[in-house]
C-alpha cells in the first residue's frame, strides 16, 4: 500500500509543480513556459520525496533512489507531454512516470545496498 502512496504523491506533486512552473515561466514567453514546467516538475518531485520521508511513508534510506528515479521519470515525461499538448489527458498521465520512476529508483537503490552488504567468499 505504501508503494501506491509513493506513486500517487509523487505523480500529483510533479504535475502540480509543472503547472505552477509553467504559469510562472509563461511570463517569459513560450520557452519560459516549458522551462518553468520542467523546473517546477522537478521541484515537485523533490517536495514529494521530502513529504513522503517526513510522514514516514518512505524510509530515510530510500530517499536518494526515489529522488533520482522520480526526477528521471519526470524528465522522460517532459517530451511526451510537450509532443501531446493537443490532448489534455496525456500530459497529466505522463506525470505518472515520476511516481513510477521513484518506485524504480527505490528498487535499484535497495538492490545496490543488498549487493554491498554481501561479503565475498
Amino acid at each position: 500500500m505504501k508503494s501506491f502512496r509513493i506513486l500517487l504523491v509523487t505523480w500529483l506533486a510533479a504535475g502540480l509543480g509543472a503547472v505552477v512552473g509553467s504559469i510562472l515561466g509563461g511570463a517569459a514567453g513560450r520557452t519560459g513556459l516549458f522551462v518553468g514546467a520542467a523546473i517546477g516538475g522537478m521541484l515537485g518531485v523533490t517536495a514529494a520525496i521530502r513529504l513522503l520521508t517526513s510522514v514516514r511513508w518512505l524510509p530515510n534510506a530510500d530517499w536518494l533512489g526515489a529522488q533520482f528515479g522520480g526526477t528521471g521519470g519526470f524528465l522522460i515525461a517532459v517530451p511526451i507531454a510537450v509532443l501531446n499538448l493537443d490532448t489534455p489527458i496525456t500530459p497529466v498521465v505522463s506525470c505518472a512516470l515520476a511516481g513510477i520512476g521513484a518506485l524504480f529508483g527505490i528498487g535499484v537503490a535497495r538492490g545496490w545496498r543488498r549487493d554491498d552488504s554481501v561479503t565475498p567468499r
